[in-house]
């Protein structure tokens, strides 16, 4: 695509726009601060990311994604935990076990990061992430 502006070009971006900020609603129940900042100052960027995360966060074949939103979330939990993004990964968590994910699951997946990060990911953001996730189970 070139990078002539013109009326399909701003059709694609709101379309992609709008497919991002739905994604964000029915997934996350709000599209993130730092989302909206992207899609207020950076249009373009947001529309492709919004179609590419409204492609990723289908439900299972049903919905025509292949991994249902219980592994996704928990795969984008782990990623975050990772590169260190503690606050994104416990969203992602907290979404995981609203999909089913249990605590040994979560524990497991996060020893996993553990061996691949080392202990500084577990002391950075693992063992947080695991706190955060019992503490919320605990809650009636």
């Amino acid at each position: 695509m070139s990078g002539a502006e013109g009326p399909d070009r701003a059709r694609l971006v709101a379309d992609g726009v709008e497919a991002g900020n739905a994604s964000f609603l029915a997934s996350f129940g709000r599209v993130p601060d730092n989302l909206r900042l992207l899609a207020e100052h950076a249009p373009g960027a947001f529309a492709g990311y919004g179609l590419m995360r409204d492609a990723v966060m289908r439900d299972g074949p049903a919905a025509g994604g292949a991994l249902d939103l219980r592994t996704k979330e928990l795969v984008f939990c782990l990623l975050d935990c990772l590169v260190g993004q503690t606050e994104a990964a416990k969203r992602h968590a907290e979404a995981a076990m609203a999909h089913g994910l249990t605590l040994p699951e979560l524990a497991e997946g996060l020893v996993q990061v553990l061996m691949v990060g080392g202990i500084t990911t577990w002391n950075r953001s693992g063992a947080e992430i695991l706190r955060h996730c019992a503490e919320r189970a605990a809650r009636p």
